[in-house]
């Protein structure tokens, strides 16, 4: 893999030599690795809990009553009469069958 990260500013590429002076990163020292220590020893640990929290709220949120993934075989001109019904033909499908439980 090569890297892409430019040595000397170069004119065109949307930023300003200002800009380019600005962001002064220089790779780090021995010493300055030598020094790092894990974030779980600088940060809080309410941070942590802030992080954990913001991930479990991603996501669809949990329903009483999952449903189940199931394979059905059906004839092929069911599908079709539920797919003319438009985006929601699965969900229909789910109505119609609930509606003739046995």
């Amino acid at each position: 893999m090569t890297s892409k990260t430019k040595k000397k500013f170069e004119e065109g590429h949307g930023f300003s030599q200002e800009d380019w002076d600005a962001v002064d990163s220089p790779e780090l020292t021995d010493e300055e690795l030598a020094n790092m220590r894990p974030a779980t020893e600088v940060l809080p640990p309410e941070f942590f809990d802030a992080i954990d929290e913001m991930r479990r709220a991603r996501g669809r949120p949990p329903v009483e009553k999952p449903k189940k993934l199931v394979t059905l075989r059906l004839d092929q001109d069911v599908i079709e009469k539920f797919q003319k019904t438009g985006k929601q033909w699965r969900a229909k499908m789910n109505e119609a069958l609930k509606r003739a439980r046995i």
